[in-house]
């Protein structure tokens, strides 16, 4: 296949790319920037139809990941930022899909699962989920993440392509031992020690292996899918749960918690916002399942393990393990 992966440099573009490199598919990744990458860049500025829509005439599957990192403090600047980067992005790939002669056979669309509501008390799938908005706990910035998120989707439900089947991604946090990752973030933090509980330790984490991630990406490729599907582990955890976890598969024994106020503080420190910790996001993958798909890593206590392993062959690291069948700590909760 030719697959074209418009704001494919980040992280996940890289998984993916690797992914399809590794199958034998031809890759070309849309960036504003080009860089050095083992793939081949073309220039776009993800605003406006030029050169670059060639790309897509007989490509196979586009992968638009376009959007500026929500990893910031969401003052009025970065909000409009965000907010357009996803919204003329998407829209200008719809166009493009259009105008294209041979057009994709799939255009699969990034979006997140943070558009669901801050809940404890069930989880949600695709059809039973509660489309966030002014529910009890949220605060004005989740909010704002909730109406990018909704604006995003619309950005490509409005595109006309009747001839490419469309999949909005609702995509959970992806885990990888690349750095610079969430994954990476967190295991920082328990080597420092600090991988204790954040808040109160009630917040659901949704999560997704990176395996998984791209084994769910092929698999909506090759099947008849379409509309919203939450790309996520089938088993999300309590905060409390999920670092206890963490902490076991990396082999510590403490790790100390963070309290919320000081969340607060440390996010105004790092220029970032505490929804990312904080919100608590209790999705599951429903539609994925109906449709026969399968999880190698269905639980966060392999899936760590498995991370943590391969983040020290990545970073030639040993550490000491936990014995194996020990039970993990109960410090640090």
């Amino acid at each position: 296949m030719k697959v074209v992966i418009p704001g494919g440099s980040g992280q996940v573009g890289m998984i993916l790319s690797r992914s399809f490199a590794d199958e034998g598919h031809e890759v070309v990744i849309l960036s504003r920037g080009v860089s050095k990458s083992p793939f081949r860049v073309v220039h776009w500025d993800a605003e406006t139809l030029g050169p670059w829509a060639d790309e897509f005439d007989g490509a196979d599957v586009v992968i638009n990941l376009a959007g500026r990192s929500v990893n910031c403090r969401y003052n009025a600047a970065n909000r409009r930022e965000i907010t357009e980067s996803r919204v003329k992005s998407t829209a200008v790939v719809g166009q493009a899909i259009a105008n294209t002669a041979r057009p994709p056979r799939v255009w699969l669309q990034s979006s997140t699962a943070t558009i669901y509501a801050h809940r404890y008390d069930a989880p949600n799938d695709e059809t039973m989920g509660i489309i966030g908005g002014a529910e009890e706990g949220a605060r004005a910035t989740w909010r704002f993440s909730i109406e990018v998120a909704k604006a995003w989707e619309q950005a490509a439900n409005d595109a006309d392509v009747p001839r490419t089947r469309k999949v909005l991604l609702r995509s959970a946090m992806t885990m990888s031992p690349d750095r610079g990752g969430v994954f990476d973030v967190l295991l920082r933090l328990v080597r420092w020690g600090l991988g204790g509980t954040n808040g109160d330790g009630r917040q659901y984490v949704s999560w997704i292996h990176d395996v998984d991630f791209t084994r769910a990406v092929r698999w909506l490729i090759d099947h008849e899918l379409d509309g919203a599907i939450n790309l996520a582990s089938p088993n999300p955890l309590p905060n409390r749960e999920f670092m206890r976890a963490l902490r076991w598969a990396w082999g510590a024994r403490l790790g100390l918690p963070a309290t919320r106020w000081m969340l607060e503080l440390g996010a105004v420190f790092l220029r970032t916002e505490t929804e990312l910790v904080l919100k608590s996001r209790r999705v599951v993958p429903g539609r994925l399942l109906q449709s026969g798909f399968t999880f190698q890593f269905p639980d966060w206590t392999g899936a760590a393990e498995d991370l943590c392993r391969r983040w020290r062959e990545a970073n030639g690291r040993s550490a000491k393990h936990a014995e194996p069948g020990a039970a993990p700590d109960r410090q640090g909760m």
